[in-house]
């Protein structure tokens, strides 16, 4: 996973998560990955509702 794409996982996480930017911060990548794919599948079926 690239720098970028790591940072804004991070950034989506904690805007739409009660997740603090230092707990991610610490995570491996497979860890932010996973929790970035729940997340985003979960509001984007949110936002197809709306």
């Amino acid at each position: 996973m690239q720098r970028q794409e790591r940072e804004n996982m991070i950034k989506f996480l904690s805007s739409v998560r009660v997740i603090s930017m230092e707990k991610l911060m610490v995570l491996t990548d497979e860890d932010v990955e996973h929790l970035y794919s729940r997340a985003y599948s979960t509001h984007e079926a949110y936002e197809e509702i709306i």
